[in-house]
Formats: C-alpha cells, sequence, structure tokens
C-alpha cells in the first residue's frame, strides 16, 4: 500500500497557496504501508507497524526557516483523488488509522522536484540591498538540495558573495566553466498583483522573481550536476561552477573568481554563462524556434548630463535654465545619435536563420547576410530589439533638479543608459555624445562603464559542443549566434578564456523575455527539465 505525503507551511494554507512538498514510496505492500517523506523533516510520522522512509525530496531546514521567520510546517498524508477512502489531514507525530490507507494506492509527485527547488529558492528574496543573512541563506539552502553536488566537487568562497565549485575530471588543464547568478533585482508586490518572491507553482509554471535571471538557469546546472553524479559519473575534465551574488550590481564577485582562476594559471577551454534562450521566430517572417547562442555582449556606460544656470524666482525666469538646457540636449540625444554597424554575429544569425525565413523574406535574410551595410540600415529602421542588435542605443533613466515648485533650480541633471556596439568604446560615444548636444554649459561626465566584449568564433569546436547539446534538449531548434544587449558576469572571462558564450538553456517568449527586471517573471517546468537535459548532455560530451 502507498499514501502520499504532503508538507505544506499553514501560512500558505491560509493564503489559498497550493504550494507543497510531496514524496511518494516507490513498491506496493500487501500487509504493511511505508511513508515515505521528505528529507528535513524532523517529527516522525508512523502508520502502526509499519516504517518511514526518507525520500529524495527536501523539505526546507530548520535553520532556514528560523533565520527567515517561516512558519514550521505541518504533516498531511492522503490518498490520491480518485480513491475513495482517503486519508484525513494529520498533524506532527499524529498516527494515520491503517484503516484509512487505500490498499494499492499508487502515490505520486503533484510537482516536479525542478519546480519545488526553484521555489524554495525565489522564497529567498536575494536583492541587492538586503542583508548578508539573506544572501547566506540562500548558499544553506542549495547545499541542502545538492548534498552530492557539495559532497563531491571542492567549494571556495571567494568575496562575501561568489561561488566557486571545481568538480575533478580526468584531467586539469582547459576545464568547462559553467556560470549563473543567484542575486537579484528587485520586485514591487503592488505592481506584480502578488508576492513576487512567493514561488507560485501553477499550471506547470513556477511565477517569482528570478526564475528566469538568474536562479532557473542556475538551477538547471546544479540539476545536471547532481543527476550525473547520482548515475557515478565522472567528467573527461575539470569542471567549474562559477555562481556570484551581485552581478545585477557589476559584478564584484565573478571579477575576484576570474582573477583567483588567472593567478592558478587556468585558462578555460568553454566558459558558458546566462544570455539568449530559445525562442519562437526570433526575426520577422522566420518560422520554428532558435537557441540564440551569444558570442559576445555589448558594452555600457552610465552617462550623467548636468547642467547649470543662475537661480531666481519662477515669477520672473531669465534666459535658457537648467532644465531648459538638459530638456534641449535629451531632445537631440535620438536613436540616430550613434550609426548602424553589424558585428559580425549578426551576420552570422542572419546566415542561421535564412533557412528558417518564409516567402520572400528568405531571399531578403539572404541578401542582408552578404551585406552588413544593408543589414544595418534595415535593422536600425525596424527599431526596438532589431536596431539594437546593430547600433549604440541611449536612453534616459533618471532625473534630478529643483527644491520647490516656485524656484529655478541653479543646477539640475539627467542619467543616460547606453549600451555600445562592437566597434566603439566608452570613451567613443562620450566624446559624440558631447558633439552631439554641442553645450558648453552642461558637463557629461561617465558613472560606470565597460567596453564591448571580443566576439567568440562560431567555427570553433566549443560552439559545436553547444549546438550539440542543444540538439539533446531542443531538436527542433536551430543553434544560432547572437550579439547579446545586456551585461553579464561572462565579461569579466574574456580576459582568460578565448571562448565565452551566453546561452540559458530554457525557452522564453518574448512576454517572458519583457518580464525579465520587470513583471510577472516565470518559467515553465518543461523548460527547466530541457535545461537539465542540455547541461547534462554538454557535461557527458566533453573529450
Amino acid at each position: 500500500m502507498e499514501i502520499l505525503v504532503r508538507v505544506q507551511h499553514p501560512a500558505c494554507a491560509v493564503r489559498g497557496d497550493q504550494r507543497r512538498r510531496h514524496s511518494a514510496m516507490r513498491r506496493d505492500l500487501a500487509a504493511d504501508v511505508v511513508i515515505r517523506r521528505p528529507r528535513g523533516l524532523n517529527d516522525d510520522v508512523a502508520v502502526g507497524a509499519s516504517r518511514v522512509e526518507d525520500d529524495g525530496v527536501d523539505e526546507m531546514p530548520r535553520k532556514i526557516t528560523d533565520e527567515l521567520r517561516l512558519p514550521q510546517p505541518c504533516v498531511h498524508a492522503r490518498g490520491l483523488p480518485w480513491i475513495e477512502q482517503a486519508t484525513t489531514p494529520i498533524s506532527h507525530r499524529d498516527t494515520v488509522p491503517l484503516a484509512a490507507v487505500p490498499r494499492y494506492a499508487r502515490a505520486m509527485t503533484q510537482f516536479s522536484p525542478l519546480a519545488e527547488h526553484l521555489s524554495r529558492m525565489i522564497q529567498i528574496p536575494t536583492v541587492a540591498d538586503r542583508d548578508d543573512a539573506t544572501f547566506e541563506a540562500f548558499v544553506a539552502l542549495i547545499e541542502d538540495l545538492y548534498p552530492n553536488v557539495h559532497a563531491a566537487l571542492e567549494r571556495e568562497r571567494i568575496t562575501d558573495r561568489g561561488l566557486l565549485f571545481r568538480w575533478r575530471g580526468a584531467r586539469d588543464k582547459d576545464p568547462l566553466v559553467l556560470m549563473a547568478h543567484y542575486d537579484v533585482v528587485p520586485a514591487d508586490s503592488s505592481e506584480w498583483g502578488e508576492d513576487p518572491f512567493s514561488g507560485r507553482i501553477e499550471n506547470g509554471v513556477v511565477h517569482g522573481r528570478g526564475a528566469l535571471d538568474d536562479k532557473g538557469p542556475l538551477l538547471v546546472i546544479l540539476e545536471a550536476v547532481e543527476s550525473l553524479l547520482t548515475d557515478g559519473f565522472s567528467p573527461a575534465r575539470d569542471v567549474y561552477l562559477s555562481f556570484g551574488g551581485n552581478e545585477e550590481s557589476f559584478g564584484a564577485g565573478a571579477a575576484a573568481i576570474v582573477e583567483t582562476l588567472r593567478s592558478r594559471s587556468i585558462r578555460p577551454w568553454l566558459v558558458l554563462d546566462e544570455g539568449g534562450a530559445v525562442v519562437d521566430s526570433p526575426l520577422p517572417y522566420t518560422a520554428g524556434s532558435a537557441a540564440m547562442i551569444g558570442t559576445g555582449e555589448k558594452g555600457q556606460v552610465t552617462l550623467k548630463l548636468t547642467a547649470t544656470s543662475e537661480p531666481g524666482h519662477a515669477s520672473a525666469p531669465r534666459g535658457i535654465s537648467a532644465i531648459d538646457r538638459l530638456a534641449r540636449a535629451t531632445a537631440r540625444l535620438t536613436p540616430a545619435t550613434f550609426r548602424p554597424r553589424t558585428p559580425e554575429a549578426i551576420v552570422r544569425m542572419l546566415h542561421a536563420l535564412a533557412d528558417r525565413a518564409t516567402g520572400p523574406a528568405r531571399i531578403v535574410y539572404r541578401l542582408l547576410s552578404h551585406s552588413r551595410f544593408l543589414a544595418g540600415r534595415l535593422f536600425a529602421a525596424l527599431g526596438g530589439e532589431p536596431a539594437a542588435l546593430v547600433r549604440t542605443t541611449i536612453a534616459a533613466t533618471l532625473q534630478t533638479g529643483g527644491s520647490a515648485p516656485n524656484v529655478l533650480p541653479a543646477s539640475a541633471s539627467v542619467t543616460f543608459n547606453l549600451r555600445i556596439i562592437p566597434g566603439e568604446s566608452v570613451d567613443s560615444v562620450t566624446r559624440r555624445v558631447r558633439r552631439r548636444i554641442g553645450d558648453s554649459r552642461i558637463a557629461v561626465s561617465s558613472l560606470e562603464g565597460a567596453d564591448p566584449t571580443p566576439l567568440s568564433p562560431v567555427d570553433a569546436p566549443q560552439f559545436e559542443l553547444i549546438a550539440e547539446a542543444v540538439g539533446s534538449a531542443y531538436p527542433d531548434a536551430v543553434p544560432t549566434p547572437y550579439l547579446m544587449m545586456q551585461a553579464s558576469d561572462a565579461r569579466y572571462f574574456h580576459a582568460i578564456s578565448d571562448h565565452v558564450y551566453r546561452f540559458a538553456p530554457l525557452t522564453m517568449t518574448s512576454e517572458q523575455r519583457a518580464s525579465i527586471h520587470g513583471i510577472g517573471e516565470h518559467v515553465s517546468i518543461d523548460s527547466l527539465e530541457r535545461g537539465r537535459a542540455f547541461h547534462a548532455a554538454l557535461i557527458r560530451s566533453l573529450t
């Protein structure tokens, strides 16, 4: 006989939250009952003379629930919905009446363990402004969720937020480095319409901040390594897992990890971080799915424009105020400030997607793949994501100035974020902005910035290995190189490796991509399972 054990926090039940921890026994017994309970559940659950065994599903460790002030779980046992005789809910140390347990009932998990694990990761809000205890709780959680990883791999703490795992393989030269980060950007429950850190699981989807950026990609790496270790697998070469806890605030952890590897004369053969994903119709008039593999990323710089003027009373304004100057400058910094450039990665992308184009678009894309000039002009005219692939973008993001509604300010400022196309640099785009606004009364200062990264080769065995792993997890997706528009921790690794790529092996719709740093971030369980398969195939294929 078998029964289902469900662990649910009382607060979740009060909210109507259906998140549950499930486990199941794996054999039929005619005269006995085995209850398989989640690991980490300290209280006993008993059925008469039956025995209790730990299953492979984890319950939140008590030390973490205490630190985060989460309520302790309560335990329920019941049969499957289609069984007429169902056991009634019980609490810790209660006994399930043997007569109430359906004979030969087969129990099963409601949610995939991957979804449960990701939900628990999301529930720890590792936002940059949280204290160290929150981040330490996350580190403790993954140690609890992935015991094989922590038993077999060597783990180092590099700075307070960097984690570096080493999985020793048949040889230690030219390792594989798999990257992810566990910090997330803030999220406002009033904008989301729900708690963005609830980790809600519903209809095969995990919801919450970090589901895509970047706890989902981190999870599938750990799940793949854990499963390979369970199978007794050993890689052909060393595998490093590099996890940063401050990627969203310029990645000091990843930078320190790179310096650590450099000091040990370790030069990775392949580095893979977040970036592209598996998407449908990546360009207009293309059909099917594509695995977008970033071969490099745009640079970025934050520029602050500050204008000054004579202060005074708003009732008698004179001349051009600081705000007027900034308004005029902002109007001059249009998308056309920087001319289009078509990097090699975009040429390769057009070539790869030409066969997926429909109708006349197939001829157009083939033509564009042979003409960088035409490709740049066309993509720039399309605007949005296509335009961002071929030129430096500029966007006003912050403004300050003034102290009262009736006072002319002595100074005011506007902050711009620029994403720099390969072929340009922080210095060159800063000079261009100064020339464009043409106002000596406006000071232009660079707050922080990084040049575009080099482009990793497409005609290389490293790219081919990624493409083969894509084929294992997503047989219908075409491996497609592209230029990543966002910044990532991977940019630091170009200093020690010539083969740095950016690909999160998850499916993402345009809606999901917009939810990154936005509202309603979510990932499907099927996508997580395919992501795990991708990484397992990648590691198994190492030679």
